[in-house]
């Protein structure tokens, strides 16, 4: 598993405490995310957010990978939507390789592979976003679920990449 660990005290709160912030924080970046014409303070709470909630997560009580891979991608995501390409490509390629040097598939490697899509477009490279955007809908055919493969390629579809 990856290094996870943070720059203060990891006993100044419970484990507990930590899930139910990461999980707070990350219901609360979307509700940011969905936010039409943020300003700039909403802008900044939604990096703040993001960034919290990965914190969070990689101590919280019963975390283990998948959290991790999924703090990454939703911090990709809040950059890809600010069209902030470096640290877009940088947190979508945290989430594939904690996906792959964990071997974590379905839904979390699909999504990962998305996110390194969306980040590529937002960075303006055409190319590496339909090669990423290639293997994000091959990996979205073995989702088990089928409302969580629709998801992916409902994503894939906006981003208009072919």
């Amino acid at each position: 598993m990856p290094e996870t660990h943070a720059t203060i005290s990891d006993t100044a709160l419970d484990a507990a405490t930590h899930h139910r912030l990461g999980v707070e924080l990350f219901n609360a970046t979307w509700s940011l995310l969905e936010v039409p014409d943020r300003n700039a303070d909403q802008t900044d709470a939604l990096i703040h957010t993001a960034h919290a909630s990965r914190h969070h997560w990689a101590l919280a009580d019963g975390s283990g990978p998948e959290n991790l891979a999924r703090g990454e991608w939703l911090c990709s995501r809040v950059y890809a939507v600010l069209g902030r390409a470096e640290p877009a490509l940088w947190h979508a390629r945290r989430c594939v390789e904690i996906c792959e040097a964990t071997g974590i598939g379905d839904w979390d490697i699909a999504a990962g592979y998305e996110a390194m899509a969306r980040a590529h477009l937002v960075a303006g490279d055409r190319v590496a976003a339909r090669e990423w955007a290639t293997r994000a809908r091959t990996a979205a055919g073995a989702i088990a679920e089928a409302d969580d493969r629709e998801v992916i390629e409902q994503d894939l579809d906006a981003l208009h990449i072919g």
